[in-house]
């Protein structure tokens, strides 16, 4: 079991830095200027609100 936790975290962790680098890619700027930190606030955000339905 926590070997799949620490799995699924290393893989947010990627798919977050994918994110980043998609996100400066087209302006040429460095991902690394980026916060970490806000991304995964906004990305948080973005999926919670998603939820069409409560449980």
């Amino acid at each position: 079991m926590v070997r799949q936790e620490i799995w699924a975290l290393l893989l947010t962790h990627y798919a977050i830095r994918a994110l980043m680098y998609e996100a400066t890619n087209p302006d040429g700027l460095d991902p690394l200027r980026m916060s970490f930190i806000r991304t995964l606030r906004i990305v948080r955000r973005h999926v919670t609100g998603q939820a069409g339905f409560s449980p």
